[in-house]
């Protein structure tokens, strides 16, 4: 092909490279943009959903889905001799434990599991944080989550793991129903940042460093800018100054 005075010849393995890597870099320019919709889209209705009317777990039916962020009121005890250590949680890239803490609810044959926040793992993992409690009987407040993010899921909830506090890898509602021998609510209540018995707790969803969508559409430019500088490599290598032929 030719281009003023060069020649646009690719050769067979730069051109192969080059279709092998420009829509993988396209591709991972669009899933940043869609991981930052979808965060924006999180945080729009985590604010939307702050004055929406409580939710009364003693009295009122849960969805999951459609109260997503909704706040919470409860009235009931903790059942502090039972409590969970979701593992491998972080905090400003600090590898630590969510405490989970079963709630029976007054006048109900069931419990909701209620998030008291984050707590740093420690030196040992032989060795458990101090989760201990000094109310039980207390009304709580909070909004309701799906529960703290996990990885992904490899052998059982809580493999080889006994005793309370329980550690487990992520949250199985019926497994652990069984184990409290108590209907789990299909929710998380996350403490309220001000009420008493709690740890760290920052609610607002976030990426995991601290950072929202703002992060990702910044990586969605560099990887955009990566497929333009390979789309720019590939030409400038396969252009060839065309020879000037001698005048008869």
């Amino acid at each position: 092909m030719r281009l003023g005075s060069f020649d646009f010849r690719p050769g067979l393995i730069p051109t192969a490279a080059f279709l092998v890597l420009l829509p993988m870099l396209i591709g991972l320019g669009m899933w940043q943009l869609d991981r930052a919709e979808q965060r924006a889209g999180l945080l729009a209705t985590f604010d939307a959903q702050r004055t929406a009317t409580p939710v009364d777990l003693n009295r009122d039916r849960v969805d999951a889905e459609t109260m997503l962020f909704r706040p919470a009121t409860a009235d009931g005890a903790f059942l502090q001799e039972r409590q969970l250590l979701l593992d491998n949680q972080t905090h400003r890239r600090t590898v630590g434990y969510n405490v989970l803490t079963p709630y029976r609810l007054a006048g109900r044959d069931q419990a909701v599991l209620v998030d008291r926040g984050w707590v740093p793992a420690g030196d040992s993992r032989a060795t458990l944080p101090d989760v201990a409690m000094e109310a039980a009987s207390v009304p709580i407040e909070g909004h309701l989550d799906q529960g703290p993010a996990t990885g992904i899921r490899l052998g059982g909830m809580a493999d080889g793991e006994t005793g309370w506090p329980l550690r487990i890898q992520y949250i199985d509602y019926d497994e652990l129903g069984e184990r409290l021998e108590l209907e789990l609510l299909p929710v998380v209540l996350r403490l309220a940042p001000d009420s008493a018995e709690g740890f760290v707790r920052e609610w607002r969803p976030q990426h995991p460093d601290g950072y929202g969508p703002e992060r990702n559409r910044a990586y969605a430019v560099q990887w955009f800018g990566l497929a333009t500088a390979l789309v720019i490599i590939y030409i400038a290598v396969n252009l060839r100054r065309r020879r000037e032929e001698p005048n008869e």
